[in-house]
């Protein structure tokens, strides 16, 4: 049958009709659901930013915008776990600097040395600080990254996952002060560090029996005599606090003239030269598989061990005044090298007290 040509141009009006009704349709389909979207992502979720709450925070790679309240931190490193915690504020996922168990932190108050007990639930595990798993933190995801020098070679990576943030290892209270910076928490930051302060002040008065008749200090950093090194300023609060308590550190002529930021090495037939000192801290540094221990226990101990042992029965060592009187101290590094800010240097603080405190 011929169709009428008349009802040709009809035909094409409802076409076009109908075509337009539903290019209306989607549009509002589209915007209604972009409405949405806007309204979950400004008002309902907790991670929700706007240009207000914003905020660009120097660190050493730079400057980086961290914006909203960041819920889901992951921690690289014993340093700012520390400043982290000592703000009150959990992480989900950390990487340890020495100590690495098989699976995760389940229980981190025996799995973390020195403020695992500060940790509430349990945390991802990812590592070691210095080789993070990064396929592991892509899937925590995280909000915020907080890390330190040692992973200047992962950041650009990091950074993509989340705003990272590299903070020096050493500077304990400009990190504090940086991290509660980004977490709103900067009056609770300035009152840890007059709280710091004031321990210190107190710990003075009290140690000044013990200065008085014993000023000079020797420092030494070691594994199992070895390698010996002068624990100078290369060693943050391990040497800062000792001398923060009234005493003279001592070393070799010249010693701190040309190497007071840098990690210098001695022999153990230098030790004679050095025998006008009252006392002697021995900082235990022996780190061997130590990421498979799983106690705290083990860990503390294992640094301190063949230290120990090689002092006693190393002659020149014993020839020393200070080993005759009975006053050589063993410490574990990490104590006070892994915790440089207010947490590590309350239990460093203890530490001291309860050695050179303590009556012989």
């Amino acid at each position: 049958m011929k169709e009428n040509e008349d009802s040709k141009p009809v035909r094409i009006f409802s076409w076009i009709q109908l075509l337009a009704l539903v290019l209306l349709t989607a549009l509002a389909i589209i915007a209604c659901q972009s409405q949405a979207e806007y309204s979950i992502v400004d008002s309902a979720s907790p991670l929700s930013s706007t240009t207000n709450d914003c905020q660009t925070i120097e660190h050493i790679r730079g400057k980086v915008q961290v914006c909203g309240q960041p819920q889901r931190i992951v921690v690289l490193g014993s340093s700012v776990m520390e400043s982290l915690l000592a703000l009150d504020v959990q992480p989900v996922a950390y990487a340890d600097y020495m100590m690495s168990p098989t699976g995760n932190y389940d229980l981190p108050s025996q799995q973390i040395p020195y403020f695992g007990n500060r940790i509430t639930g349990q945390l991802v595990n990812l590592g070691l600080t210095h080789a993070p798993a990064l396929e592991t933190i892509l899937k925590v995801q995280p909000d915020l990254i907080l890390g330190t020098e040692y992973n200047a070679s992962q950041y650009d990576t990091l950074s993509q996952i989340a705003p990272t943030l590299l903070l020096k290892w050493t500077e304990a209270q400009e990190n504090l002060k940086t991290i509660a910076q980004v977490l709103g928490k900067s009056e609770e930051a300035e009152q840890l560090l007059t709280e710091r302060a004031q321990q210190v002040a107190a710990a003075r008065e009290t140690f000044a029996s013990v200065v008085k008749t014993n000023p000079k200090v020797l420092l030494l950093y070691s594994g199992n005599l070895q390698e010996i090194y002068f624990g100078n300023r290369f060693f943050g609060l391990c040497a800062s606090l000792v001398r923060d308590l009234g005493f003279e550190l001592i070393s070799l002529p010249g010693f701190d003239e040309f190497n007071r930021d840098a990690r210098a090495s001695i022999s153990i037939e230098t030790l004679p030269q050095l025998n006008d000192a009252d006392l002697v801290i021995m900082f235990g540094s022996n780190f061997s598989q130590s990421e498979h221990f799983n106690s705290t226990n083990d860990f503390e101990d294992h640094q301190l061990l063949n230290l120990k042992q090689a002092w006693q029965k190393n002659a020149i060592a014993q020839s020393l005044n200070a080993s005759k009187s009975g006053r050589v101290y063993f410490i574990p590094y990490y104590l006070c090298a892994g915790l440089p800010g207010p947490i590590g240097t309350e239990i460093y603080l203890n530490e001291l007290r309860q050695q050179l405190l303590s009556p012989s």
